[in-house]
């Protein structure tokens, strides 16, 4: 099979399209043909050789990829033979490998594909939608907030900004270039404005005029979150902090404040989802919103082979929505 060799941790250009083994898959697993896989920005730092929040690095050579869509094709010893030729799902945790033609997982990973998306929106679901559902537990949206969405044309941005539209809320959205903003209004958004235009917050206010902003969702950090949060005065206001990207995965900070911040990564999230499960749980909700058409996520489609093209234009925000590698 073709897939996607990382021999060394460094710049996107180690990553090399190759012809390899295909792997088995073991009992309890499923083998799938991937039409579809998801890059995420923790890829781009354990390239590096920055390990972020895994347990370790994975050892090389290795496959990264850690989201994937596409059809079973074989089945491990012990699995019900009903999922040959389904149109499935997975996120396959710490264990890389999708950047492929073919990845295997434990069949326990899977989830059809509901009939009306595609493998792309699939995959942008399985990650960037689980992460989104999990966020949007803190946020108590209604009709009488008022959002602003930092990196709002990013994969978790776009569907932020259509889960608030569909509560009822005002929404804001920051996007990077006039490009981005046109996305945005598209998506959307009451108001959609350049953050690299250093009179944004202005325009923000004049927007609101005597409303207030009720709530950030911030995945961005930095100047950003901090001008951002300059606009929340409503008593009741809410800083959620899910990432920085505006500082690089690599080394950056969150922006926080005392009392309005709350980080919602990690176990925070997971603990207030509950039960048995919670990763499923947040799975099985983005499919769910996604199949009933309140959220489409935006999909940017690069070619297997040109892989380190997609690590370039994620880690220097040029992408528009989850970015996603097609064999």
């Amino acid at each position: 099979m073709q897939a996607i060799r990382l021999r060394t941790f460094g710049p996107a250009e180690n990553l090399t399209y190759e012809r390899t083994d295909a792997p088995r898959p073991a009992p309890g697993q499923a083998r799938i043909q991937v039409a579809a896989a998801g890059v995420h920005l923790l890829d781009t730092a354990i390239r590096a050789g920055i390990k972020g929040p895994l347990p370790e690095l994975p050892a090389l050579p290795t496959i990264p990829g850690r989201e994937v869509a596409g059809t079973v094709e074989s089945l491990g010893e012990g699995v019900a033979s009903l999922w040959l030729g389904k149109r499935v799902v997975a996120h396959l945790g710490f264990n890389p490998g999708g950047y492929a033609e073919l990845a295997v997982t434990d069949v326990d990973r899977l989830h059809e594909i509901p009939a009306n998306l595609d493998f792309a929106e699939a995959v942008a679901m399985i990650g960037t939608g689980r992460t989104t559902m999990g966020i949007l537990q803190f946020a108590d949206l209604t009709p009488d907030s008022v959002a602003i969405v930092p990196a709002a044309a990013g994969g978790i941005g776009t569907l932020l900004v259509q889960y608030a539209k569909h509560a009822g809320a005002t929404v804001i959205g920051l996007a990077g270039g006039p490009e981005k903003v046109a996305r945005v209004e598209k998506n959307g958004a009451d108001l959609a404005v350049d953050y690299k235009d250093p009179d944004w917050p202005d325009q923000v206010r004049r927007f609101l005029g005597d409303r207030r902003a009720t709530i950030v969702f911030d995945g961005v950090g930095g100047d950003t979150a901090r001008k951002s949060v300059a606009l929340l005065t409503a008593s009741n206001a809410k800083h959620l902090v899910f990432g920085w990207s505006g500082a690089g995965l690599h080394d950056g900070t969150p922006y926080l404040v005392e009392g309005v911040s709350e980080s919602v990564l990690g176990p925070v999230m997971t603990q207030k989802t509950g039960g048995p499960n919670p990763i499923r749980t947040l799975e099985l909700r983005a499919l769910a919103e996604a199949a009933a058409g309140r959220l489409t996520p935006a999909v940017q489609r690069f070619p297997l082979s040109q892989a380190a093209a997609a690590h370039r234009a994620l880690e220097t925000r040029n992408t528009i929505g989850k970015v996603i590698l097609e064999p």
